[in-house]
């Protein structure tokens, strides 16, 4: 009943901020005309996810329930909702832009999400499964001590959760803005209580259904764009490219390498952040514990890297028909070579120039349905962090029930939701592009290298893991605000102190030695017993032997 009446008065939101406001867009060139179709397809899509939620709560009874759906998730579901999970915002609006802006160079984010997959395959996912319960610090932590590791990993957890969660609040605020005619603070509280409420009743089942639809939406979207443009130029991508360099303000430099990282430094420090960060980001492995065994754990890896894949080569194809569709065209232009709404909306000017309204509008649901999705996903992993990691396992020191446990994410849910609104409201106006990347070197400087060393290093000891994973985590963050997106695009400072685009290249060295440094030299009686564990680890890890039997309790 108490769900219901969530549901009910969620839904009333989202139907009545679809139609307010409509007449306050005029004279703000920040916004453009209410979209009827965008909202009417929103609306749709939002009761559609809240009946997934309403089944889904009568599912979650338990911790285990909340956190993975019981673990019954078929590796091929898991592979969509994973793929849905990581195909955020930053993807498909961000990754399009940059090739609109950059053209070939824009295939670094690509690249480097993508390449990322391998690792999770042959290294992580069938460990991940055998190790871990709920939460990736299950996995770090299994021979260690339990409080240090734990509020390191929480810790890790949070950081990469508060910045990816500010840079997808933002960006649902901008492009509600733009498409729906709304306040920027009405769109980012409709966003926040959505979040609140797929993840407080529906924990993880309805989580994962909404990533899986949202998935399937958006590669029917971006597949029919990309077809769309293609057949503008008879089904040949040469003569799609040799119109973009015509029309493009760089000419043949957008077809060649080194317009968008300028050093080689900061070109490797960049793609290391996005290849390993993908290895360690929270909301992504908590997934490899929703399914029954090791073999849909890489059932999941695979199908999630063949829809990524395939997702990311339409994004090259979007991004440059929107050089040729939406650069030429005078009506998706604010003012001579500056696009409405930003360079950020280059896919979705891109729909209308293929699809017309309706499929605008369709695009502009599911770009919603991305931010949404997403966000749900990383407040599953922040809640999950707080509730099982330190309050069951530090705190409580295991002796927390499911219910209590269950209790507590719940009211962290809450409290992340409203830190998240707050926090979206406040950096409306700030360059959000450092928060997603300071995401990704967080995690390839803090959660990777001690989820690597713990798992394939027998010398990894307690000390070592904690003080070398806080020592990533440190750097990565200090380098990252030293550096010219924050010391001077946001504090407005003359120059930056470190003067390279990503901290990944020296914050992960800064991990793995100090993983390394604090091992070697640790002779106490903590580190004999840390060793003597690996044999146990190594073989549960390997044959998945006493998975199953945990996982039930």
């Amino acid at each position: 009943m108490r769900a219901r009446t969530f549901l009910l008065s969620a839904l009333a939101l989202g139907l009545l901020a679809g139609s307010a406001h409509a007449a306050d867009v005029i004279g703000e060139t920040q916004k453009q005309a209410t979209n009827w179709t965008a909202i009417t397809m929103f609306t749709a899509f939002v009761i559609g996810t809240l009946f997934i939620t309403k089944w889904a709560a009568k599912r979650t009874r338990s911790a285990a329930d909340f956190y993975t759906g019981g673990g019954g998730i078929t590796g091929f579901q898991n592979g969509l909702a994973i793929a849905g999970d990581y195909m955020s915002a930053a993807s498909f609006l961000g990754i399009s832009a940059s090739v609109y802006l950059n053209g070939y160079d824009g295939l670094i984010y690509s690249i480097g999400f993508l390449v990322g997959w391998p690792v999770l395959t042959f290294l992580m996912a069938e460990r991940l499964r055998n190790l871990g319960r709920f939460t990736f610090a299950d996995v770090a932590a299994y021979r260690f001590k339990q409080k240090p590791i734990r509020i390191f990993a929480a810790s890790g957890t949070l950081v990469v959760v508060a910045f990816y969660l500010i840079a997808q609040m933002v960006g649902a605020g901008q492009l509600i803005k733009l498409l729906f005619g709304l306040e920027y603070w009405m769109a980012v509280i409709i966003v926040g209580t959505l979040m609140m409420v797929y993840v407080l009743f529906g924990g993880m089942t309805a989580t994962t259904w909404v990533q899986i639809i949202k998935a399937g939406l958006l590669l029917a979207g971006a597949s029919f764009m990309a077809f769309a443009v293609l057949a503008q130029f008879h089904f040949s991508p040469e003569a799609l490219f040799a119109k973009a360099v015509e029309v493009h303000s760089k000419k043949d430099a957008i077809m060649g390498p080194g317009g968008f990282i300028k050093d080689p430094i900061s070109a490797i420090s960049f793609g290391m952040a996005l290849m390993f960060g993908t290895a360690g980001l929270p909301h992504i492995l908590m997934r490899f514990f929703t399914v029954p065994s090791a073999k849909e754990a890489r059932k999941s890896v695979f199908w999630a890297t063949t829809w990524i894949g395939y997702f990311y080569l339409l994004t090259f194809i979007i991004g440059f028909g929107a050089i040729v569709l939406v650069g030429t065209n005078p009506r998706f232009m604010e003012a001579p070579g500056k696009l409405l709404g930003g360079t950020n909306m280059a896919a979705v000017h891109l729909a209308a120039a293929v699809g017309g309204n309706v499929f605008l509008g369709f695009i502009s649901a599911v770009a919603f349905a991305t931010i949404l999705a997403v966000v749900a996903g990383l407040t599953l992993s922040g809640a999950s962090a707080v509730s099982h990691d330190i309050y069951s396992s530090v705190i409580r020191k295991g002796t927390a029930t499911s219910h209590e446990e269950l209790r507590v994410s719940r009211i962290t849910t809450v409290a992340l939701g409203i830190v998240a609104v707050v926090l979206g409201i406040v950096f409306e106006k700030q360059n959000i592009a450092f928060m997603v990347s300071l995401a990704f070197a967080v995690a390839a400087s803090a959660n990777f290298p001690v989820l690597f060393m713990s798992v394939l290093w027998k010398n990894c000891t307690t000390r070592g893991a904690a003080i070398g994973g806080f020592l990533g985590l440190f750097t990565a963050v200090l380098l990252t605000v030293l550096s010219q997106s924050v010391w001077v695009d946001v504090f407005h400072y003359p120059k930056a102190i470190f003067p390279y685009t990503s901290p990944a290249l020296f914050s992960m060295i800064a991990g793995f030695v100090g993983i390394w440094l604090f091992s070697i030299t640790d002779h106490s009686e903590q580190a004999k017993i840390d060793r003597a564990g690996y044999e146990a680890q190594e073989t549960r890890s390997e044959t998945g032997i006493g998975a199953s039997e945990a996982s039930a309790h």
